[in-house]
């Protein structure tokens, strides 16, 4: 027989309260345990020592006989000092999504373009300037002579 000591869900609606308890790994989740090892209150604050009430006693004796906790309850036997830290990570959990991927790429592909241009010579607006100052030289010769302001307006 699978054991396992687990979370079984009681309170109301909207108002939890949990009992850890020693189970068949075939039974539901609320449905029939072997034994209530402790509670656990999540509305109460986490200083609280009446939020998270063991027999530690009894959880070590179903771990030894084999009974696999929760993830959950391995946190708090954790917590407790029964069992040893151990690390988590779930790289794929911390991976942005689709849609954040591709506003990103989106993003690193402005910046680059950004700055390439901001990286191009300056000879191109040296060039306009160079440009307006001529049109500028024309514009001052019509105004000085009728004649040169219809040769300048036909080039």
């Amino acid at each position: 027989m699978a054991m396992k000591i687990r979370l079984a869900r009681g309170g109301s609606k909207k108002r939890p309260f949990y009992a850890i308890v020693a189970a068949d790994s075939r039974m539901p989740r609320d449905g029939r345990f072997i034994e209530k090892l402790g509670t656990y209150n999540p509305l109460l604050a986490k200083d609280n020592e009446e939020r998270i009430r063991m027999d530690v006693d009894r959880v070590k004796h179903w771990l030894d006989q084999g009974a696999q906790p929760t993830d959950r309850v391995v946190r708090f036997l954790e917590a407790a000092g029964v069992l040893e830290k151990k690390t988590r990570n779930n790289p794929v959990k911390a991976e942005p999504g689709k849609k954040a991927k591709e506003r990103a790429a989106e993003k690193a592909a402005k910046e680059a373009a950004a700055a390439e241009a901001a990286a191009a010579p300056v000879e191109a607006p040296a060039e306009a300037v160079v440009e307006a100052e001529a049109e500028v030289e024309v514009a001052a010769e019509a105004e000085a002579t009728p004649e040169a302001a219809t040769d300048a307006a036909t080039e």
